[in-house]
């Protein structure tokens, strides 16, 4: 159980009784990514205000923090296009946690308290990343012996994916933040003689990139820690694909569709559905499956049992690309032309099965489903998802409506990728409300309310609702417009809109459906 440092005895029953309440009790939880908190910062952090929201999921009977992935964003500032598949974003980082820890002064925050009605990740950029750099300048000089041994066994423990990365974000740096593509051929290529002399070069800047991802997990830790305390479990994001321009795919270079300059021959997406009629082209390259399988895909196993262990839940964003990956040619402008190429997921989750025992996984399995995905999806027991947005444009075998959900799957109003629910509700014609009406048997007068409350209603064993739906937001708080590039990720709440009517009304709420908060630390 996290976080337990008590009798081993104890935490053998603690932690069986904790397991079966995670897999089998009916709980609601709320989906918000920490760039989204109120708070002095540019974005959101991991500072009191992350703290506070745990306090208002327990205070309101929620079960279940829901975010998405926090690794070092790219392009675009978005979460699913990150630089790292292992590290953390150094921008979601809490100064003030540093001035606690020692690593600053409260005179070196000034000029950060510049709180944005946004997200504002230029800002974070220019202002917070100095100030790390201060931090960690300091924490080499004066840290406590207790915290630099700390730092010696995070950096020890995370080697193999920490060193890679430190050196490839200071490269990056030098290289005016080019694409790895296009930095020197003896460094694009990893020629080791001049690996040696950068790491020799730049050991200043390398220990800051590592003082950076030991604060970041230091930080995240202590705050998953106090979640699961109060009886929030996390639940985090894995995407299944990384960018292109990333450490994986730069250090890697063997498992990944590449020329011979490392640029993609074979891209990611998914073809023509529900969000894009030309389907959505995401550039990510697509994985040499069978050479993954040589080293009994190590890569991977490495990859969930980290996650595995930064959370208690999680999601595998686009999970049918396990089964198989609809693979577009780079030199296609769009995803229409392209083909499925299968994939080893039945291999890959026996043998973590087998390593890990039930796997606590949520699989993203909307969009394209074919009879080959829903057999893997099961086979392993994975939940999968129901999008009650989705339930009401078809007929009564729309396996989105709330009568055909099953108790092994999380309901959600809408995802990031959706509308809020009052702005998906105001886009709908007087037939599309008729049918949402008819179908709820509800008059829908105070939508998004009716929607949450069939939500909760529903018979998924877990629900999962968007922040913007409970504070009623309309389109302009939506987190994502899938197949754009820009312009997303940037809504952010603001301190006081979680009100005590918002807390109690949830609250009821879950306890009327049965989803009360199961609270390990009161058992």
């Amino acid at each position: 159980m996290p976080g337990w440092t008590g009798d081993n005895t104890l935490k053998t029953i603690i932690y069986y009784l904790w397991e079966i309440c995670m897999l089998t009790q009916r709980r609601s939880g709320i989906l918000l990514h920490p760039t989204s908190l109120p708070g002095q910062q540019p974005i959101g952090s991991l500072g009191q205000e992350a703290y506070d929201f745990v306090d208002f999921l327990q205070a309101s009977g929620q079960a279940v923090w829901q975010l998405l992935p926090l690794g070092p964003i790219g392009y675009g500032n978005c979460p699913y296009s990150s630089f790292s598949a292992f590290a953390g974003n150094p921008l979601l980082i809490n100064l003030s946690r540093l001035v606690e820890a020692g690593d600053l002064r409260q005179s070196d925050l000034s000029p950060i308290a510049t709180a944005t009605s946004s997200t504002d990740f230029n800002t974070a950029t220019t202002l917070n990343l100095p100030k790390l750099q201060l931090a960690g300048e300091n924490f080499k000089r004066r840290g406590t012996p207790i915290r630099q041994h700390a730092f010696d066994q995070f950096c020890h423990r995370q080697a193999g994916w920490l060193d890679d990365y430190a050196l490839f974000m200071v490269l990056r740096e030098e290289c005016r933040k080019q694409p790895w593509q296009h930095w020197p051929p003896e460094l694009s290529q990893r020629d080791s003689s001049a690996l040696r002399d950068a790491e020799n070069r730049l050991q200043q800047e390398l220990y800051q990139q590592k003082y950076q991802q030991f604060v970041f997990f230091e930080q995240w830790s202590a705050l998953k820690h106090y979640a699961n305390t109060k009886g929030i479990d996390m639940f985090g994001d894995l995407p299944i694909f990384v960018a292109e321009d990333s450490v994986e795919v730069w250090a890697n270079r063997e498992l990944f569709y590449l020329d011979d300059k490392g640029r993609a021959t074979l891209v990611a997406g998914v073809p023509p559905d529900y969000f894009s009629a030309t389907g959505q082209r995401w550039g990510n390259p697509l994985y040499r499956w069978e050479r993954m399988a040589e080293d009994n895909f190590i890569w991977w196993q490495n990859r969930f049992h980290w996650n595995l262990e930064l959370f208690d839940l999680l999601r595998v964003d686009h999970f049918r690309g396990f089964s198989a990956c609809w693979a577009i040619p780079a030199n296609e402008e769009t995803a229409e032309n392209g083909d499925w190429m299968e994939a080893p997921g039945e291999q890959l989750f026996t043998l973590l099965q087998r390593q890990i025992g039930s796997l606590p996984i949520i699989a993203e399995d909307l969009g394209i489903i074919t009879p080959e995905v829903e057999q893997l999806r099961d086979r392993f027991s994975f939940p999968g998802m129901k999008i009650l947005q989705f339930a009401f444009d078809s007929g009564a075998d729309n396996p989105y409506l709330p009568e055909n959900h099953l108790p092994n799957s999380v309901v959600y109003t809408g995802t990031h990728d959706n509308n809020t629910t009052l702005g998906w509700w105001n886009s709908l014609d007087e037939e599309g409300r008729q049918k949402v009406r008819d179908f709820l048997h509800n008059p829908c007068e105070n939508m998004p309310w009716p929607l949450i409350e069939t939500a909760l209603a529903s018979s998924a064993n877990l629900t999962i609702i968007p922040l913007q739906d409970i504070l009623a937001l309309t389109e302009s708080a939506r987190m994502n417009i899938p197949g754009t590039a820009t312009g997303n990720w940037q809504w952010r709440f603001h301190a006081g809109d979680l009100t005590p009517a918002i807390q109690t009304r949830l609250k009821n709420l879950s306890q009327l459906y049965g989803r009360q908060l199961c609270n390990t630390t009161e058992m």
